[in-house]
């Protein structure tokens, strides 16, 4: 068979060169050309113009979804997996991402196939051993070729194959090494298009970078459905499996598992991983109610305020965004008139969970002013809201699925924005609705 022309795509300005240069000779862009598959023109054109239709005209089918067995997992995906489905799973070197896999298949039991590029099939035999999984309907297969893996996903036709991982796998029609942009993004392209043909749902592992991004080219998280993160301290027993992108559900999907001798067990009520056990209230800890994706969570943020010995008061923060604390240190100063420039601040959010939404705002705030006062927050009393530049606390999404989150839990007070509060009483829940920071700071000292 004739071996297919490749081309040096420039990754900066798109320009194509014939061979490589250290730089690229139309924007000067130093180490971005890469190899590709070029692609020539046949000269042929269609003879009538493609018809569109009107999206009024289109009835959209719901998706048929199939359970993986893992309930966490479903939870990440939107319900389960969909047939042609392609899911990207990127973690950090042990963390887990094989052993998820594995566990999801042999609950599937029926037409799956798993491709092991970095480990011999007696080593995942010996894994579902170890994890007493009955896996005996589990095909495995073990090949970093591609033009072999998909012949193999061609005759067998699973429902749902695994390939682990995308960096082991090499293409003949490139000359690069295994790993590569050029073939990861071809070995990711020709998979994509045979599941979507195919009708298989695909999950396909990926490596990630130091700063923990998944390796390999940004084209690779363009070109599949769902893109998921596995996170998780490697030391801790916990681990969140997070949906970055996701066709067929919500983004910003959590799953919580925990490690054990068994494998990866869900935890079906994740808020109690991120709450501390105190025998009294101590200072500087504040819960928080939170949103990720659809699911509410209760976590501990705990601060600690302690005098600077050095010029340079440090702010240090685990969890949180370090910059939007140096900010709300500032709107405590200004508009609370609580200075802590002699002060260094550190807060963290229990349990290694990450928080992005400003609605941790007031949470981190008050934990702040517990800590630097030295007085607890009394059991049982949450807070959520935004803190602007003015001083105001600004009402956060989803107010009520926060609120009835909290009662279940037994929480019995609440510190909200006005804007928050419900207009129909939560039972068992006393709501305390703020408009500024002082005055939330105010409300802490009565409490």
């Amino acid at each position: 068979m004739k071996k297919p022309k490749t081309a040096y795509v420039c990754s900066e300005c798109g320009a194509t060169a014939l061979q490589w240069f250290g730089a690229c000779p139309s924007c000067g862009a130093a180490g971005t050309l890469s190899e590709t598959i070029s692609e020539r023109g046949s000269g042929f054109r269609p003879k009538s113009a493609p018809s569109s239709v009107s999206l009024g005209e289109i009835q959209p089918k719901d998706v048929e979804r199939l359970p993986t067995g893992v309930a966490e997992l479903d939870r990440a995906l939107g319900g389960g997996l969909v047939a042609g489905q392609v899911v990207l799973l990127g973690g950090d070197p042990g963390i887990g991402k094989s052993t998820l896999l594995v566990q999801a298949l042999a609950a599937i039991a029926q037409s799956v196939l798993y491709v092991t590029g970095e480990e011999s099939v007696d080593q995942v035999a010996l894994r579902a051993r170890r994890l007493a999984l009955e896996a005996s309907a589990l095909r495995l297969l073990a090949e970093t070729q591609l033009e072999r893996v998909l012949g193999a996903l061609e005759a067998s036709r699973p429902r749902v194959a695994v390939i682990d991982s995308i960096q082991t796998l090499w293409s003949e029609s490139l000359q690069s090494a295994p790993g590569s942009v050029a073939q990861v993004r071809e070995c990711a392209a020709q998979l994509t298009r045979h599941a979507k043909r195919a009708g298989t749902a695909l999950f396909i592992v990926g490596h990630v970078t130091k700063e923990g991004a998944i390796a390999g080219p940004r084209v690779l998280e363009h070109i599949v459905d769902t893109v998921l993160y596995f996170e998780g301290d490697p030391h801790s027993a916990f681990r969140l499996v997070r949906a970055a992108k996701n066709r067929f559900g919500a983004v910003n999907e959590l799953g919580v598992f925990a490690m054990t001798e068994k494998g990866l067990r869900g935890v079906s009520n994740p808020s109690k991983l991120f709450l501390s056990d105190h025998d009294k209230p101590v200072p500087g800890s504040c819960v928080l109610a939170t949103l990720e994706g659809t699911r509410p969570l209760l976590v501990e943020i705990q601060a600690l305020v302690d005098p600077a010995h050095t010029p340079n008061a440090r702010r240090l923060s685990v969890g949180l965004e370090a910059n939007r604390l140096a900010m709300l240190l500032a709107v405590l100063h200004r508009h609370a008139g609580i200075a802590m420039w002699e002060q260094d601040v550190f807060v963290n959010a229990v349990g290694g969970v990450r928080i992005g939404e400003p609605a941790a705002d007031l949470a981190v705030c008050l934990a702040v002013v517990s800590s630097f006062s030295d007085k607890p927050i009394p059991a049982k009393v949450l807070a959520f809201g935004e803190i602007g530049l003015a001083g105001e606390v600004r009402p956060a999404t989803r107010g009520q699925d926060r609120l009835r989150e909290a009662a279940k839990l037994g929480f019995e007070r609440a510190v909200v924005p006005r804007a928050n509060q419900p207009k129909n009483k939560v039972p068992g829940l006393e709501v305390l609705p703020v408009e500024r920071i002082d005055q939330a700071v105010r409300l802490l000292r009565e409490l």
